[in-house]
């Protein structure tokens, strides 16, 4: 499912950003830049949380722009996994089925599948103050998967884990998109996760929302704003 973003305009405040440009499907889309420049800001217009003031947003074709984030093809995963404390990891995940949480038969074992996948088999009873950060980022995930949408957005999920431990969530987030040709869109500030994960990345800097470039050509000859936010 192609994303086109044709001549999109957001305002937040005093702040715009401006996109122009399309996502292929399947993709593995790394978003990098300063901080506040707008990065989780194109992340919430997609998701359909944030409405743009001019241009439109298009998924395979069909405009979107004005749809309500329920009925969009896209699951969004904060950095703060969004779990309910007082639900257990199975019936977080089982959000993710339906909200009422009133599962059949195969629908609950479908959870306990999710889980499985995720390697939590074992942990469906506990609730999330029972789990590690890393046990509560798969439980997050297992409920994206449930969701079966073919965009999945990621707003800097794992920026409070370890390296080891992100790279396994990294690792988790690839075999799954890229075994169901989701398209990815991932939020992050480390150039290493994106050379790590996105065949693609978009920089974001000064108001503009650049097209997609493949990560290891825009790295090996980055433009100015980009060798302004690395430092160098």
């Amino acid at each position: 499912m192609t994303i086109t973003l044709d001549n999109l305009h957001l305002r937040v405040g005093d702040f715009e950003l401006t996109a122009d440009f399309e996502i292929a499907e399947g993709h593995k889309i790394a978003l990098i830049g300063p901080s506040g420049g707008g990065k989780s800001t194109l992340l919430s217009a997609l998701a359909g949380f944030t409405a743009p003031v001019g241009g439109r947003i298009l998924f395979g074709g069909v405009d979107i722009t004005k749809l309500p984030p329920a009925k969009r093809p896209v699951t969004l995963l904060f950095q703060d996994h969004n779990l309910f404390p007082h639900l257990s990891a199975e019936q977080n995940i089982g959000l993710g089925l339906k909200p009422n949480l009133k599962l059949d038969v195969a629908q609950k074992q479908v959870v306990q599948d999710a889980l499985a996948r995720v390697g939590l088999t074992g942990h469906g009873t506990k609730r999330p103050a029972q789990l590690s950060g890393g046990q509560q980022q798969r439980v997050a995930i297992a409920r994206a998967l449930l969701r079966d949408k073919p965009v999945l957005l990621l707003d800097e999920p794992f920026a409070a884990l370890g390296p080891a431990l992100k790279h396994e969530m990294l690792d988790l987030v690839a075999e799954i998109v890229e075994a169901s040709n989701t398209t990815l869109l991932m939020v992050t500030h480390q150039p290493e996760d994106a050379h790590y994960l996105a065949d693609q990345t978009v920089l974001i800097a000064g108001g503009i929302a650049n097209a997609p470039t493949s990560t290891t050509a825009l790295f090996a000859d980055p433009p100015v704003a980009l060798r302004r936010y690395l430092g160098e």
